[in-house]
């Protein structure tokens, strides 16, 4: 369907099962997710375009697994570039080598994670690739479609906009945003507090050849009066950059227009203003840390910003915003497509929303403890890999070296690439030692393997995001969870 479809289409409401407000990286996600499923869904996005900016920039080694399964490594490895070190420029003119240092504390892959460092991306690009996958699984996109009003009923929820027909969809999904449309419809509060009373502004800006800074480092002037800023170089386009300046004044607002932006660079680093070929987009804002109080209210779900606000410290922001997509569309999926009781729609926000208020936690603090200067070094709390699920209503049992709960390692078997096994729609039985029961369930992919210490012995059971569900010794209360889960 082309992206003026609906707005070309007749009066009647437009169907669909699962319709999502906001063509960000969560809502993207959970297109991508549905499309390859099978799910009717149809994505609306109100701008005329996607955005353009790079409110967010890093992908987390959790999340690189989240798209590795969506079927993104491939691009991403071609659209990303790893952290450049930091650098400290000083002197009177911004131009004195300082010392060199690392935001991100590096590792190694193992086997056990592939994936073990975060990669740097602007988001637009990020959204570039999600859309294109998008297409490429038969999904669509409606730009210039605002969303006014919605009404719900015991069936399904009628979504109202400002010049395009009604749709009806049996969900909707908010992911429109910290300013979500969704949320305020729903009457749903978001509680939290000012992380930092001084405010910033981001900008991405494309920078002249013979611009001071180079694409080798992010640089970093922090010994202004005004505030300090930082120039990240971001792959995708030549000599493009992330701007982002905090204001040493609680009172200072923020001037995001191409002059303010030229001027404020020019005052604070060694950039002159005719250095800015382009400012692509800018923003001032006052970061904050809120959380919904609520992700659902009957047929309707919040997700990403729309349902939780971060520093940008620490890089999760985007991250927990495509992790919550990715949690919620192997669920609808089991209810649309697979007679899986309605309640297991519940455990979204149980799930999420836990999730959300620990790293807006992380989030804050690191903000607090250095967001521009030497300090800021990040460690491996940041990277996702040690979310878990533990004593949620969809963990049950342990076995071997896991709980249920536990995100799923991968590894190298003779048998295949463990994420490899993981990847589709399907849940995994893994049996590490043991025999596989007797089991006839076409959502169920079984495979019987050697001996791998990072699961021990005894069985488990790996959900569609990458998480052990279920895991025993034998296979007690197996076909319970597959039951509850519509996997059975």
């Amino acid at each position: 369907m082309a992206l003026n479809s609906v707005k070309e289409s007749s009066s009647a409401p437009v169907a669909t099962d699962v319709l999502i407000v906001g063509a960000g990286p969560a809502g993207l996600v959970l297109a991508v997710d549905l499309a390859r499923r099978g799910v009717p869904a149809l994505l609306v996005e109100k701008g005329p375009a996607l955005f353009p900016g790079s409110r967010g920039k890093g992908l987390q080694p959790r999340t690189q697994e989240v798209l590795d399964d969506l079927g993104l490594t491939g691009a991403l490895r071609t659209a990303s570039r790893t952290y450049p070190r930091m650098l400290a420029w000083e002197g009177p003119e911004g131009t004195t080598r300082g010392r060199e240092w690392d935001m991100i504390e590096r590792a190694e892959p193992t086997e056990q994670v592939p994936f073990a460092d975060a990669v740097l991306i602007g988001q637009a690009h990020l959204q570039a690739l999600l859309h294109q996958r998008l297409l490429e699984l038969g999904g669509r996109v409606v730009l210039d479609t605002e969303l006014t009003g919605l009404d719900q009923d015991e069936d399904g929820v009628t979504a109202h906009f400002a010049a395009a027909p009604d749709i009806r969809a049996r969900y909707l999904v908010g992911t429109d945003g910290g300013r979500s449309t969704v949320r305020r419809l729903l009457g749903i509060a978001l509680s939290g507090e000012t992380v930092d009373p001084k405010p910033l502004l981001v900008a991405d800006v494309i920078l002249t050849k013979d611009a001071f800074a180079d694409d080798r480092n992010w640089h970093a002037w922090t010994g202004g009066p005004d505030g300090g800023a930082v120039l990240c170089p971001l792959p995708g386009t030549e000599r493009l950059f992330q701007l982002v300046a905090q204001y040493s004044d609680p009172a200072a607002v923020p001037d995001a227009t191409d002059e303010g932006v030229r001027k404020l660079l020019a005052a604070r680093t060694a950039v002159a203003a005719d250095q800015i070929a382009e400012v692509v987009w800018a923003s001032g804002f006052q970061p904050r840390a809120a959380l919904a109080d609520r992700y659902r209210a009957g047929r309707v779900f919040l997700a990403g910003d729309a349902a939780h606000i971060h520093s940008p410290a620490g890089a999760q922001g985007l991250n927990t915003s495509s992790q919550d997509s990715y949690n919620l569309g192997w669920k609808l999926g089991q209810v649309l497509l697979h007679g899986a009781p309605e309640e297991l729609l519940d455990t979204y926000e149980t799930e999420r929303r836990a999730v959300a208020a620990d790293v807006l936690g992380l989030s804050t603090r690191l903000h607090r403890e250095a967001l521009l200067g030497e300090g800021s070094r990040r460690g491996s709390e940041v990277k996702g890999l040690g979310i878990d699920y533990r004593g949620g209503p969809l963990a049950s049992g342990r076995a071997g070296a896991l709980e249920a709960g536990d995100r799923a390692p991968d590894g190298v078997r003779p048998e295949g690439r463990l994420f490899d096994l993981f990847r589709g729609p399907h849940f995994t039985l893994l049996a590490f030692g043991t025999e596989l029961p007797p089991l006839e369930a076409p959502l169920v992919h079984a495979h019987a393997l050697g001996p791998y210490e990072a699961y021990g012995e005894g069985l488990f059971l790996v959900r569609p995001d990458g998480y052990v569900g279920w895991a025993g010794r034998t296979a007690e209360g197996l076909t319970e969870y597959l039951e509850r889960t519509g996997a059975l």
